[in-house]
């Protein structure tokens, strides 16, 4: 877009500026592996238009790529979603989903620089792959909710059935969720500035 000749550049859209009221702002990655909701959870909780990084996939991923359980997915994100949600009148969160693939996680310590949380996102069809996303939480040292999605497909399990599946520690809170749901997902975001705000008020005391 040429702006030669003009005195002003657009800003931002009203809909997208920061509530007057803000004052404190907080960076969030969404993880997990391919195909788990992370591009979903972020569109249906954002209250700004979603950027997204979706590319169609091809042939060349064929072998490379494990979309078991996705077969009908025909698009991935290959950098990160981004979006917005206002917690209070004074809390905005940033939201960072990761890239599911493999081949991209390169790209994760760049999001998770500076990240106050993150939610892992499980799909109890390929619980396996939750542990490399965990294991790389932990060594970045990022606190994180488990979030269970809900696939119709999927297996059913109780949930402190999957916390010793997962081998999780009993402070890490794990729950059920509809990423589809904007209600759902953010349920789940709150549940991890509650956490958050317990290991805050736990290290204080000490």
């Amino acid at each position: 877009m040429d702006f030669k000749g003009s005195d002003t550049i657009p800003g931002p859209r009203a809909e997208d500026q920061l509530p007057h009221t803000a004052q404190s702002a907080a960076k969030i990655v969404i993880v997990g592996g391919f195909g788990v909701g992370k591009t979903t959870m972020v569109g249906s909780v954002s209250e700004i238009t979603p950027l997204t990084t979706e590319e169609t996939m091809t042939q060349a991923g064929i072998g490379v790529d494990d979309n078991f359980g996705s077969a009908s997915k025909t698009a991935t994100t290959v950098a990160m979603d981004f979006g917005r949600i206002s917690i209070t009148d004074q809390l905005v969160l940033y939201l960072f989903g990761t890239p599911g693939q493999q081949r991209f996680w390169f790209l994760w310590n760049g999001l998770f620089e500076g990240a106050l949380g993150a939610v892992v996102l499980v799909d109890t069809r390929r619980l396996e792959v939750s542990f490399d996303v965990m294991g790389r939480l932990e060594e970045r040292g990022v606190p994180f909710v488990v979030a269970v999605n809900s696939f119709p497909d999927a297996p059913r399990y109780d949930l402190e059935e999957l916390r010793t599946a997962l081998d999780l520690t009993p402070d890490i809170p794990i729950m059920e969720c509809d990423v589809r749901r904007r209600a759902s997902s953010r349920d789940v975001l709150m549940t991890l500035m509650r956490f958050l705000h317990s290991l805050a008020m736990t290290g204080a005391r000490r």
